[in-house]
């Protein structure tokens, strides 16, 4: 997927925090509604008695109809959390964020944000949801500043009160003008995402309102009033035929190591049938996703093998993007998982990847040791990441050594590849594969000949803050959840 046509206007505008990029949260950042991933999830869990569940439902369904507004329906809701422990329910949140809200996140609203990220603008988002909802999903997107509902809080408890102003309507004015006040934010030259009609104040009193996915209602406001109008269909309910596509995608690493069978039958060469069958899968599932890919710096891969490839995790199509880089004379690292897989398991062992236990350090540098000879004996290279698994978001976590240890034990150089955005292609616990470009940077060769036992630490730290620059992600980051009423204490 290209962004330069979405952030275009953007990279046009002056750089500085005068200008705020304001986001609503659900249906703008996010496919669908946070409340209903935690509603699922507590219902899941058995937190909610059948009685609660209902109850829920017609408070939800008297707000649908009109007979509830938004304060009433947020302090009914509140009620349900009366007693609960605010630090268990903020964990709570963070769960739901990494088994169902992350992969729901618009990856076109995120190059949104970055795109103001980069510009220096003050970016925000202006939620009437509540803090554990939506700051998970800020801090994985590096936005520093989340204006939303809070719920009252006595001793670390519920009490069941909502704290005045709710950031709804007219609260969200209320809530975007403490950036004016904060950090000197013009409105009149910033700009407000939103999907609802909900939001009509805010887009009213922004310089620059920008519907996303819009409601009817908010589409026809803005051909009325000539704002332009964006609609994301890379996230929501899949076709039938985005089913089937991703379906095919683990289909077709086993078709591909059966074409190979008939080459090694001929030519008697397990090595030429494996490299013929890695080229057959990368190119069969990337027609099937819908991949493309966008490379700088490929002359890299071919000028140092065999090499310990490395490369950032953050989704499965990652398999098929280094299978579409490397092509030929590879081995690799899986989780010992995947041995459980039908099939599947097997045909990777054949083709020579190494399945370690990664809760056991100790059995999993052994079980590596044959890769080790691989490199030397056979010429092979080896690919691994290590983060050691998917994580939920772009941002890169800490890396472990074994891919380090391997370098140095086989004598041959570390070469770093960069993947900067196959999450959005498929995001972690998300089962489709969404057609998409994915941008890939391969940085030149690292001489490991001079690292020992005693450096390793030294380069570890060195390589990662490598990738840290090359993604961006150089920052820590912050963020603060703002009160839209710092003083307030008042409850609904």
């Amino acid at each position: 997927m290209a962004y330069e046509n979405i952030v275009e206007e953007i990279e046009k505008l002056p750089d500085g925090p005068e200008i705020g990029a304001l986001f609503d949260f659900d249906g703008t950042i996010i496919s669908g509604y946070s409340a209903f991933a935690f509603f699922q999830e507590q219902v899941r869990r058995g937190q909610m008695s059948p009685r609660d569940v209902v109850e829920l439902l017609s408070v939800m369904g008297s707000f649908g109809i009109g007979i509830l507004g938004f304060p009433a329906l947020m302090l009914a809701a509140s009620q349900f959390l009366r007693g609960v422990r605010e630090e268990s329910y903020a964990e709570f949140g963070e769960e739901v964020f990494r088994s169902h809200i992350a992969r729901q996140i618009y990856p076109e609203t995120r190059a949104l944000v970055k795109a103001h990220a980069r510009k220096g603008h003050t970016v925000a988002i202006i939620s009437s949801a509540t803090p554990y909802q939506v700051v998970p999903a800020a801090r994985s997107l590096d936005i520093d500043n989340v204006l939303c509902t809070k719920l009252q809080v006595d001793n670390g408890v519920f009490t069941g009160a909502v704290v005045r102003p709710i950031c709804f309507g007219a609260g969200k004015v209320t809530a975007a003008e403490t950036l004016v006040t904060r950090y000197g934010v013009d409105l009149r030259r910033s700009y407000f995402y939103s999907d609802s009609t909900d939001d009509i104040a805010l887009l009213n009193r922004v310089g620059n309102p920008r519907p996303l996915n819009p409601s009817p209602r908010l589409r026809s406001i803005a051909e009325k009033r000539g704002w332009p109008m964006r609609r994301f269909g890379s996230r929501g309910r899949p076709m039938p035929s985005d089913i089937l596509r991703s379906a095919m995608v683990p289909a077709s690493l086993m078709g591909s190591f059966l074409a190979g069978l008939p080459m090694w039958a001929l030519t008697g060469s397990k090595r030429d049938a494996l490299n013929f069958s890695i080229s057959v899968f990368a190119d069969t599932a990337s027609a099937l996703i819908g991949l493309n890919l966008r490379v700088k710096g490929e002359q890299h891969l071919w000028s140092d093998r065999p090499a310990v490839f490395v490369f950032n995790h953050q989704s499965n199509v990652d398999m098929v993007i280094i299978a579409r880089l490397l092509r030929r004379d590879i081995s690799g690292v899986g989780k010992r998982e995947i041995r459980d897989m039908p099939v599947i398991g097997r045909v990777l062992e054949s083709a020579g990847i190494v399945l370690i236990d990664r809760k056991n350090t100790a059995s999993a540098i052994e079980a590596m040791q044959p890769l080790v000879d691989a490199m030397r004996v056979e010429g092979k290279s080896v690919c691994l990441s290590p983060e050691g698994t998917r994580a939920i978001s772009p941002k890169l976590a800490a890396f472990k050594k074994g891919a380090f240890h391997l370098a140095m034990q086989a004598g041959v150089p570390m070469v770093p590849i960069v993947i900067h955005n196959s999450v959005d292609v498929q995001p972690k616990g998300d089962l489709l594969y969404h057609p998409g470009t994915v941008e890939v940077e391969i940085l030149p060769p690292i001489d490991t000949s001079s690292w020992s036992a005693e450096t390793v630490d030294k380069h570890v730290t060195d390589v990662r803050a490598m990738y840290l620059e090359a993604l961006g992600q150089t920052g820590e980051p912050r963020v603060r959840p703002v009160p839209t009423l710092a003083a307030s204490s008042r409850s609904e």
